[in-house]
Protein backbone atom coordinates (compact mmCIF):
# COMPACT_ATOMS: atom_id res chain seq x y z
CA UNK A 1 0.00 0.00 0.00
CA UNK A 2 1.38 3.69 -0.66
CA UNK A 3 1.52 6.14 2.04
CA UNK A 4 -0.29 9.08 2.39
CA UNK A 5 3.18 11.40 1.00
CA UNK A 6 3.25 8.60 -1.60
CA UNK A 7 -0.24 9.47 -3.14
CA UNK A 8 0.15 12.96 -2.66
CA UNK A 9 3.03 13.26 -4.62
CA UNK A 10 1.10 11.40 -7.61
CA UNK A 11 -1.97 13.18 -7.03
CA UNK A 12 -0.18 16.37 -6.73
CA UNK A 13 2.22 15.65 -10.44
CA UNK A 14 -1.65 16.46 -12.18
CA UNK A 15 -1.60 19.94 -12.40
CA UNK A 16 -4.91 20.79 -13.22
CA UNK A 17 -5.91 19.38 -9.96
CA UNK A 18 -6.15 22.04 -6.92
CA UNK A 19 -5.58 20.66 -3.51
CA UNK A 20 -7.90 21.79 -0.61
CA UNK A 21 -7.01 20.75 2.85
CA UNK A 22 -10.13 19.63 4.91
CA UNK A 23 -11.02 18.51 8.46
CA UNK A 24 -8.82 16.35 10.10
CA UNK A 25 -5.72 16.36 8.10
CA UNK A 26 -7.60 15.20 4.86
CA UNK A 27 -7.09 16.45 1.72
CA UNK A 28 -9.47 16.66 -1.62
CA UNK A 29 -8.24 17.49 -4.83
CA UNK A 30 -10.52 19.66 -7.06
CA UNK A 31 -10.76 19.88 -11.30
CA UNK A 32 -11.99 23.58 -11.52
CA UNK A 33 -12.16 22.87 -14.67
CA UNK A 34 -14.52 19.66 -14.63
CA UNK A 35 -17.89 19.61 -17.50
CA UNK A 36 -19.57 18.05 -14.72
CA UNK A 37 -21.10 19.23 -11.27
CA UNK A 38 -18.45 16.52 -9.57
CA UNK A 39 -15.34 19.15 -9.05
CA UNK A 40 -13.83 16.91 -6.23
CA UNK A 41 -11.64 14.06 -8.26
CA UNK A 42 -9.89 12.97 -4.79
CA UNK A 43 -12.03 12.45 -1.39
CA UNK A 44 -10.54 12.82 1.51
CA UNK A 45 -7.37 11.44 1.21
CA UNK A 46 -6.58 10.78 4.26
CA UNK A 47 -3.08 10.22 6.53
CA UNK A 48 -3.50 6.63 6.83
CA UNK A 49 -3.53 6.08 3.13
CA UNK A 50 -7.25 5.55 2.71
CA UNK A 51 -8.98 7.68 0.22
CA UNK A 52 -12.02 7.77 -2.69
CA UNK A 53 -11.34 8.71 -6.64
CA UNK A 54 -14.20 9.94 -8.64
CA UNK A 55 -14.96 7.45 -11.38
CA UNK A 56 -18.61 7.61 -12.02
CA UNK A 57 -18.34 7.95 -15.47
CA UNK A 58 -15.11 5.18 -15.76
CA UNK A 59 -17.48 1.95 -16.07
CA UNK A 60 -14.07 -0.33 -16.08
CA UNK A 61 -14.29 0.82 -12.52
CA UNK A 62 -15.98 -1.01 -9.05
CA UNK A 63 -17.77 2.33 -7.97
CA UNK A 64 -19.92 3.11 -4.47
CA UNK A 65 -23.71 5.04 -5.47
CA UNK A 66 -21.54 8.17 -5.65
CA UNK A 67 -19.05 7.07 -8.32
CA UNK A 68 -16.02 7.03 -6.16
CA UNK A 69 -13.83 4.22 -5.79
CA UNK A 70 -11.61 3.37 -2.65
CA UNK A 71 -7.89 3.96 -3.50
CA UNK A 72 -6.20 2.42 -0.26
CA UNK A 73 -4.84 -0.61 -1.77
CA UNK A 74 -3.97 0.81 -5.55
CA UNK A 75 -0.39 0.73 -6.52
CA UNK A 76 1.45 3.94 -8.01
CA UNK A 77 0.69 2.86 -11.53
CA UNK A 78 -3.17 2.00 -10.84
CA UNK A 79 -3.87 5.34 -9.20
CA UNK A 80 -1.41 7.26 -11.59
CA UNK A 81 -3.82 5.50 -14.77
CA UNK A 82 -6.83 6.10 -12.67
CA UNK A 83 -6.19 9.72 -12.33
CA UNK A 84 -5.83 9.95 -15.65
CA UNK A 85 -8.89 8.51 -16.70
CA UNK A 86 -10.67 10.27 -14.16
CA UNK A 87 -9.92 13.52 -15.19
CA UNK A 88 -9.99 13.15 -19.18
CA UNK A 89 -13.41 11.75 -18.33
CA UNK A 90 -14.40 15.56 -17.29
CA UNK A 91 -12.51 17.49 -19.53
CA UNK A 92 -13.94 19.51 -21.88
CA UNK A 93 -14.04 17.99 -25.44
CA UNK A 94 -12.43 19.24 -28.46
CA UNK A 95 -15.18 18.35 -31.01
CA UNK A 96 -13.90 18.55 -35.00
CA UNK A 97 -15.71 20.65 -37.33
CA UNK A 98 -18.07 18.24 -38.45
CA UNK A 99 -18.97 16.74 -34.93
CA UNK A 100 -19.71 20.19 -33.94
CA UNK A 101 -22.01 20.62 -37.24
CA UNK A 102 -23.74 17.58 -36.03
CA UNK A 103 -23.80 17.94 -32.41
CA UNK A 104 -24.14 22.05 -31.83
CA UNK A 105 -25.70 22.29 -28.26
CA UNK A 106 -27.58 19.24 -27.78
CA UNK A 107 -26.25 17.00 -25.14
CA UNK A 108 -24.44 13.74 -26.39
CA UNK A 109 -22.45 10.86 -25.25
CA UNK A 110 -19.44 9.17 -27.42
CA UNK A 111 -18.74 5.60 -27.22
CA UNK A 112 -15.91 3.55 -28.15
CA UNK A 113 -15.59 0.07 -29.03
CA UNK A 114 -12.17 -1.87 -28.49
CA UNK A 115 -11.03 -0.79 -31.91
CA UNK A 116 -11.30 2.61 -30.73
CA UNK A 117 -14.02 3.08 -33.32
CA UNK A 118 -16.24 6.58 -31.57
CA UNK A 119 -19.82 6.70 -32.24
CA UNK A 120 -21.72 9.62 -30.84
CA UNK A 121 -25.44 9.55 -29.45
CA UNK A 122 -27.81 12.33 -29.48
CA UNK A 123 -30.76 13.48 -28.19
CA UNK A 124 -32.75 15.18 -30.84
CA UNK A 125 -36.32 15.95 -32.32
CA UNK A 126 -37.77 13.13 -29.76
CA UNK A 127 -35.53 10.13 -30.90
CA UNK A 128 -31.99 8.92 -29.79
CA UNK A 129 -29.87 9.24 -32.71
CA UNK A 130 -26.13 7.76 -33.10
CA UNK A 131 -23.97 9.01 -35.34
CA UNK A 132 -20.94 7.65 -36.99
CA UNK A 133 -18.70 10.44 -38.16
CA UNK A 134 -21.23 12.48 -40.51
CA UNK A 135 -23.42 9.79 -40.91
CA UNK A 136 -26.65 8.61 -39.20
CA UNK A 137 -26.14 4.94 -38.03
CA UNK A 138 -29.37 3.97 -35.94
CA UNK A 139 -31.97 5.76 -34.50
CA UNK A 140 -34.42 4.78 -31.67
CA UNK A 141 -37.29 6.17 -29.74
CA UNK A 142 -35.80 5.30 -26.36
CA UNK A 143 -32.55 6.20 -24.60
CA UNK A 144 -32.61 2.14 -23.38
CA UNK A 145 -33.16 1.12 -26.81
CA UNK A 146 -29.84 3.23 -28.03
CA UNK A 147 -27.75 1.70 -25.06
CA UNK A 148 -28.74 -1.77 -25.32
CA UNK A 149 -27.77 -1.31 -29.23
CA UNK A 150 -24.55 0.26 -28.44
CA UNK A 151 -23.48 -2.32 -25.96
CA UNK A 152 -24.70 -5.05 -28.28
CA UNK A 153 -22.18 -3.75 -30.74
CA UNK A 154 -19.08 -4.03 -28.14
CA UNK A 155 -19.40 0.12 -27.35
CA UNK A 156 -18.79 1.19 -23.83
CA UNK A 157 -19.11 4.84 -23.03
CA UNK A 158 -16.66 6.80 -22.91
Amino acid sequence: MLTFNEKLAIIGSFAELERKNVSLGRVNFQFPNSISDKKNIVYHLHPNGNGFVYAGHLAQYETDDKGMVNIRNFSADQLFLLLKEAIQALSPIEKPAAEAAIVGELDEERWVDEENNLLILINENDAWNIYFGLNLDASFDTYEEAEEFLREEGFNRK
